[in-house]
């Protein structure tokens, strides 16, 4: 999975892709190396501040009615948490949702999925956005995590949304310290039990610079292949990345070894 950020303050790359030039250029280099392509227009990162529905809307539906244009075949997936931002994506040219909350911030967002039937990832996330590293604590994270996206399957579920149609992600980075997030990657095969494909963001994020002290994210390369290939290991079923060139070779190997 390909992340192209459309906004001008996403952690590694706002406002590099925030054009319909830009974007289509940059999509055009990962093509030959992604499955999915995902669009954001509301940053997630740390401290981010949320954006209203419509200027959400103004980022992202140009971009997708262009590359769906240039890229019939391309299934597209777009990160929002907005249920009228998702309602107009599909409607766009769009195939699958990525929603960080879990569908817990706007709560038309699982009826809407429900009545759509389209595909929808579910992320683990504590707190919000702004707030989310302020002081995470869990009693267990990964227990903790694994329960939060059994139940969060449960809901989807309960509004229509068929078994097939649904994935899961841990949510590196969204409300865990350092020692989480590890924690979590050490132990992915604890949500291999749960009964939908498993999808891990890890590229680029804060941990990584930590440990490899790399402060700038687009130095974090080296980390993140390091990373993925954990991932891999643990039997994470789709990447979400930010160098879909490099990241490639590192599933091609880990693949061979691990699946």
């Amino acid at each position: 999975m390909g992340i192209l950020n459309v906004t001008p303050d996403s952690f590694s790359d706002g406002g590099q892709f925030n054009s319909r030039d830009a974007a289509l250029q940059q999509v055009a280099q990962m093509l030959p190396y992604i499955d999915i392509l995902d669009i954001g227009g509301e940053s997630t990162r740390p401290n981010a501040q949320p954006v209203s529905a419509a200027e959400e809307s103004d980022r992202i539906l140009p971009i997708i009615e262009a590359i769906r244009s240039e890229y019939p075949n391309l299934p597209i997936s777009v990160d929002t948490v907005k249920a009228s931002v998702a309602r107009s994506a599909i409607a766009a040219g769009a195939d699958i949702l990525n929603d960080v909350s879990a569908g817990r911030f706007d709560l038309d967002m699982l009826p809407l999925v429900g009545k759509l039937q389209v595909p929808i990832f579910l992320m683990h996330m504590q707190g919000e956005p702004r707030t989310m590293q302020e002081n995470p604590r869990y009693s267990n994270v990964v227990r903790d995590v694994k329960q939060f996206l059994s139940d969060a399957i449960l809901v989807a579920k309960a509004w229509g949304i068929p078994q097939h149609l649904i994935g899961i992600d841990p949510g590196i980075g969204f409300g865990k310290t350092l020692d989480h997030n590890l924690e979590l990657i050490k132990n992915l095969s604890a949500f291999k039990t749960l009964p939908a494909p498993l999808l891990l963001g890890v590229s680029r994020k804060t941990f990584i610079g930590k440990l490899c002290d790399r402060p700038e994210p687009k130095d974090r390369l080296y980390g993140t292949i390091a990373a993925c290939t954990a991932c891999i290991a643990g039997g994470a079923d789709i990447l979400r990345v930010h160098d879909p060139k490099e990241i490639a070779d590192a599933c091609r190997l880990g693949d061979a070894i691990w699946r």
